[in-house]
Formats: C-alpha cells, structure tokens, sequence
C-alpha cells in the first residue's frame, strides 16, 4: 500500500538522499523520479517534469534545484526551505569534516583509491539514470527523441551544458506543437561587525586566518557561482577553477582536484565542493560562507519565480516548451555520461567495474549505496596490489 505524502515523509527522504545518494546530479534527479513518481506516487509525472524543466532553466546546480522544487510543489515556503535544509546539511558538515582533516594532515592520499573505483561505478549508475528519465519523460514521441539526441550529441561534443540551447529547444517544441495565435512582447557592512575577534580556529584554513576581506570575498565569488553558472554541478568546476586557482589563487591544481574528488566520493549534490574548497581557504568560516553564497541564489531561483511557472503550466505553449527544455536537458544528461565516462574509465579494472554496476543496478536491483562502497573497496584493493607489484 502506498503512504500518502507528507512533509515529515518528505524530510526524512531528503534526509537520506543527501546522506547516501551517490553518484552526482544525474543519479540524483534519477533516484528522485524512481523513488518520489514511480515507486511512491508522491508526485506525479507532470509535477516531477515541470521541476525538472524550471530547474533546468534557472542557474545552479541542478538536483538542488530540483529539490528545492518538489518541496516547494508540497508546501510551497516552508516545504522548499525544509527539503533544501536536509538535503544539503549531511553533505555538508561530512565535506567539512574532510576539509579539517585535510587541513590537519596536509592531505587525503585515500581519495584517489577510493575515487578510482567510485568513478567508474557511478558511470553505471547515471547511465541507467538517464535512460529511465528520457523513457519517462519522452515516452513516444519522436520529436522530443530528435532533440534529446542532437542535445546528447552537442553536450558530448562540446563537454559542456549550453543554457541557450535549452531555452530555444523549447522554443522549437512549442512552435511547433502548439503555436501561439498571436505573438506578444513582453517587457514585461557593518565594519564594526566584521572587525570583532574571531576565533582563529575557525577561520584558520590551510595558510594564515582568514580576515574578514577574505571571507566576503568568498561570500561574493560563490554566489555568483551559484547565480550565473547553468547546468548540472558538475558545470560549475570549470568556473570554480579559474576563480579558485586562477584569480584569487586561494588553492593550487592538486589541492582544487582533490576538492572535486571530495565532492564525488561524498553523497549528496556534487557542488558540495564548495564547503571543502570554502574550509580550505578559511576554515569553517570559510565554508558556511562558501555554502551560503552558492545555495541561496537557488533558493531564491526557485521559490520566487515557481507561483507563476506553475500557474500558467496549463497553458499549451508552456506545456510545449516545458517538453522541449526537458527533452533538451535529458539528451544534455546523457551527452554528459559520455563525457564523464572518458574521465572515469580509462583502463581494463574501471571500463569492468562501470558495467559491473550498470548489471547490477539493471538486472538485480542491487542498492546504489552498497555499489558504492563495493567500487570503492575494490578501488584500494586495485591501487595496493599495484603499489606490492
């Protein structure tokens, strides 16, 4: 029998899936179709597509996003401030931890083991992720197949997600399936404050203590990471990058790579990174900053503008264009499998272990979070025979 949904039923699966939803944005918009549509009737398919459609067309990361939408879908304010709560929370304060220890020890020389196996697994996972979001949400028609494979193709092609591409396959869609009669325009610090003693072990990254300068420098640079990047978490490295390492040279190659492997190896959305890259700079300070500035933008993107996506989501032209950017993002997602595939498997044991886990998920139902752990400890078990070789 099917519980009916409720707000304390909503927090708690958050609560789990940013604690041990594994596997990236695409594996998380996946498990949330599987798991909140299909097993428990919670929301319906055209509930779920226009989150995944609005989510797609506003800034930020996009599981968060989609989130953000669901809760707000069932409670409006209150339900999308609680779902972004307990979604972010586990893997934040679990980054953060990771970020003390690194900064204790000058370094986590496990990650790459554990990535090594957790990588190729995870490909598995977002594979079949994709197929069941592009059966659900395309079902037979052929035009939205069009678009998701040419958006497949340009996304493998240019390693990147395209926000225009998204807005004018829309556009396409709903010119073609349901064009308007008539088209219209529509133009439709306080320094007292910041200069109090801190205590310096919370601000204290892997140079000196942060001052207060630094910390708004933080606030500033991640929230225009979270308000102006498009596409899924993994769109917003790139960008990252060259504000991290290249500009504010807060970190160097290695120090910013292992911050991304962090992100993969933790569960929850990918774009945690940020607490790890934010505890770095300036300890936890650093971090709640860092969080903050790339999670409120979000927020705001979804809970301001959903009470007039959602009243007009009757109207055919918007349900057109709904189809379209969801068909869009679908072909977007699965070109992205294609590209994290060629970081991902590189060799015999990794090319092994993603279709291992593609089986096993297919074929056996086996739970994403032990896949995970299994790929990890074959992950160390890998590197050591290698290193004894």
């Amino acid at each position: 029998m099917i519980q009916p949904r409720t707000t304390w039923g909503l927090i708690r699966y958050f609560l789990y899936l940013g604690s041990l939803g594994f596997g990236g944005p695409v594996a998380l918009i996946g498990y949330m179709q599987r798991d909140l549509v299909e097993r428990r009737g919670w929301f319906t398919k055209e509930e779920y597509v226009k989150g995944l459609a609005l989510s797609q067309l506003a800034p930020g990361p996009l599981a968060a996003q989609l989130a953000i939408c669901l809760g707000y879908t069932h409670g409006r304010v209150w339900g999308a401030t609680a779902v972004a709560v307990v979604f972010i929370a586990p893997s934040f304060l679990m980054t953060v931890a990771l970020g003390a220890l690194y900064v204790a020890y000058g370094g986590l020389s496990w990650m790459q083991a554990a990535f090594y196996g957790v990588g190729a697994a995870v490909i598995g996972i977002i594979v079949r992720a994709a197929w069941k979001l592009g059966t659900l949400t395309m079902a037979g028609d052929r035009l939205l197949w069009g678009i998701f494979a040419v958006m497949a193709l340009v996304t493998a092609w240019t390693e990147s997600e395209i926000a225009l591409l998204f807005i004018l396959c829309g556009v396409f869609v709903l010119l073609v399936q349901a064009p308007p009669r008539r088209l219209l325009a529509l133009v439709g610090s306080n320094k007292a404050l910041w200069s109090a003693p801190w205590p310096a072990l919370l601000l204290t990254g892997l140079g000196a203590t942060a001052t207060s300068s630094v910390l708004l420098d933080i606030l500033w640079f991640f929230t225009k990471a979270g308000a102006f990047v498009f596409g899924s978490g993994l769109a917003i490295v790139p960008f990252l990058y060259g504000g991290v390492v290249q500009e504010h040279h807060w970190l160097n190659d290695k120090q910013f790579l292992d911050a991304v492997a962090v992100a993969m190896i933790t569960p929850g959305p990918v774009v945690i990174t940020v607490a790890f890259i934010g505890y770095l700079v300036a300890g936890l300070g650093g971090a709640i900053a860092a969080g903050i500035g790339v999670f409120l933008p979000v927020y705001l993107f979804v809970v301001i503008p959903y009470p007039w996506f959602d009243k007009w989501s009757a109207n055919p032209q918007v349900k057109a264009f709904v189809k379209g950017v969801t068909a869009a993002a679908a072909g977007a997602i699965a070109g992205a499998c294609f590209v994290l595939g060629k970081r991902a498997i590189f060799d015999w044991p990794t090319a092994a272990l993603a279709v291992a886990a593609l089986v096993l998920l297919w074929r056996f139902k086996v739970p994403e979070p032990i896949l995970i752990v299994g790929a990890g400890l074959i992950g160390f078990a890998v590197f050591w025979l290698r290193g004894a070789a």
